[in-house]
């Protein structure tokens, strides 16, 4: 039987919006916007980043907002019993310096991520680990003969979605799930954990 590994996006599915915790702390409502509504990934980061400048905001105070965040309630259970059962990657478009705190508590599974580019505590760039790296990373597990199984909530979640051989919508909203019908929309960890296993399974 072919061998199975599951790829996961982080916010959202397993953490909260990290962009939205720190529209919240600072007041500035657009920073609110995220893959969920915005389908241009270097568009949105392109204004976040003139954002950031505009206001004065540093990595120092996005990093102790994120420090401040928790999984969402079930999510870290969820992921444990799932690398119970098979191989696991977060496929995130985070970066490195956003991620660790949320890793910590989750047990830090593996994540493959983008990094930024930093000066006196101000995030100048970011720069991408490569294009489409969800995409290209099951991509590549299936040239090494996995199967896989991927599950997303956002627009940037999508070709992820499409190249795994089974994708799935979770936490998504709706303008996501009416785009994308192809893909089983569920709501929570447990569904999601027993289409898996069936999946596994199967």
């Amino acid at each position: 039987m072919q061998q199975t590994i599951v790829t996961l996006d982080l916010e959202g599915v397993l953490v909260p919006e990290i962009w939205i915790a720190v529209a919240e702390r600072t007041g500035v409502a657009e920073l609110r916007l995220t893959t969920r509504e915005v389908p241009d990934y270097d568009a949105l980061m392109r204004r976040r980043l003139a954002i950031l400048d505009q206001h004065g905001f540093t990595l120092s105070l996005i990093q102790e907002v994120i420090g401040t965040l928790q999984p969402l309630p079930g999510g870290k259970e969820f992921l444990d019993e799932l690398r119970s059962l098979t191989q696991v990657v977060i496929l995130s478009d985070t970066f490195e310096e956003f991620a660790q705190p949320l890793m910590r508590q989750l047990g830090w599974p593996a994540i493959f991520c983008h990094r930024l580019e930093v000066s006196q505590n101000r995030i100048t760039n970011y720069r991408l680990r490569q294009a489409n790296q969800k995409q290209k990373a099951v991509a590549a597990f299936k040239t090494l003969n996995y199967r896989v199984i991927a599950a997303g909530d956002a627009y940037n979640d999508t070709a992820m979605l499409g190249e795994a051989h089974v994708g799935y919508l979770f936490h998504s909203p709706l303008n996501v799930q009416q785009q994308f019908p192809q893909f089983k929309a569920l709501e929570t960890y447990p569904e999601l954990l027993a289409h898996i296993k069936a999946n596994l399974a199967g």
